[in-house]
Order: structure tokens, then sequence, then C-alpha cells
């Protein structure tokens, strides 16, 4: 397919369902007058490179959840895609903190796009009320390798969501190599959250990962 029969296809109706803003309305590469999801959009979550060279001059455009092709291309995990929009002087950081995109590429362990995000000056524990740090995300979401290019990168491990660590959210999980990678990086193993627990309590009794805690503990 090349590119003009790529964008023909991206610039097909779809029908989306949400309600539009007006100002999607008078867009000439949007597919349709109901959809607030342009083809630059779709380019990017498809990692459709080609497309998207064409469609560039919408590159800050937004989705009424915020969404930027930006954003998208961190969904998709394409870097070929995120380096091209940032090259045309796409922002790199949030709109709104719905849709944050090294939020999302922690999420979903796309550790080049967190590397290129933080190398274009996104704050690398920019914490987000219902999110709280992208090391945070990452442990959550058990994105071992993301979660160790962050501390490498200079995350924090003792900011997480609130007052839950990410070594909390790593012993509610039972990840033995997301623990050990935190404490590692300096984790504090004595943090309270907002229960007043310590991480240690948060994992199963007599199970290995309370042997390692207290492990750990003692070794500190």
């Amino acid at each position: 397919m090349d590119v003009e029969e790529e964008i023909t296809d991206l610039c097909l109706f779809r029908s989306s369902g949400r309600v539009t803003h007006p100002r999607y309305l008078l867009n000439p590469l949007m597919g349709d007058f109901v959809s607030d999801w342009s083809p630059l959009h779709e380019a990017s979550i498809h990692g459709r490179l080609l497309a998207l060279k064409k469609l560039i001059n919408q590159v800050n455009a937004t989705t009424i959840d915020w969404n930027t092709p930006l954003f998208n291309a961190c969904v998709s995990g394409s870097v070929d895609c995120l380096n091209l929009l940032l090259q045309h002087r796409a922002s790199p950081h949030p709109v709104c903190d719905l849709a944050s995109p090294i939020h999302e590429a922690a999420k979903r362990g796309h550790t080049k796009c967190v590397e290129t995000l933080l190398s274009n000056g996104v704050s690398i524990d920019h914490n987000i009320k219902h999110l709280g740090t992208p090391l945070y995300v990452a442990c959550e979401n058990q994105q071992l390798k993301c979660a160790k290019k962050l501390l490498e990168s200079g995350a924090s491990a003792n900011t997480g969501k609130d007052l839950d660590s990410p070594l909390h959210i790593a012993a509610q999980t039972s990840n033995v190599e997301m623990v050990h990678l935190l404490i590692d990086f300096g984790a504090n193993t004595k943090a309270v959250n907002a229960e007043g627990k310590k991480p240690i309590e948060l994992v199963p009794a007599n199970s290995s990962l309370m042997q390692i805690f207290l492990q750990r503990e003692g070794a500190h």
C-alpha cells in the first residue's frame, strides 16, 4: 500500500459514537463529521510512518479525550513515529493529565519511548494525582525493564502515588524482581502508606517475598 492509498484508507468513515467539539468539524483531514479522531491519530497508533509524514501539519491535534498523535505513538510504541512528531515540534508534555505520554509509555513497557520523552525534557518524576509517577505506573503494570530504565535515569524510588510508594505496589503485586530492583535503588522498606502500612505488610504471610523483605530490611 503506497502513502496515498494509506491516507485514503485512514480517511474512511469511522463512527465513534462520541460527542464532538465544534472545533473538529472544520478539520479537512477528518474522516467524517461525527468523529474527533483524525487520520493523524490513526497513523500514529498503527505506526504508519509514511502516512504520518503527509499528515504532519496537524502535529498537536487533540481528540476530546485529550489524546495527541504523540500520545498515540506512545500507545503503539512506535519510536519512529514519536521521533518524527518531535522533529516537527510536537509537544512531549501532556495537554491534560488525562493523557500523559510518558505515563502511557511506562504503563505499556515501551522503554524506548520513555527514553525519548526523557531526552526531550519530560519530567521523570511527573506526578499525576490519579496515576502517580511514571515509575509507579511501570511498577503497577509490572513493566520491569521500563522501571529499571526509569531508575537508572534518575527516577525517585520512593515517589509513587499519594503515600503509596513504588515498593508498596510491587509488594502488593508480589513481584519479587521488582522488589529487589527498587530496594537496590534505595527504596525505603519502612515507608508507610495512607493506611499506615509498610510494604512488607502487603505481602502474604509466610511467602517467599516476605522472607526477601526480612532479609533486605536486615541488610539496610
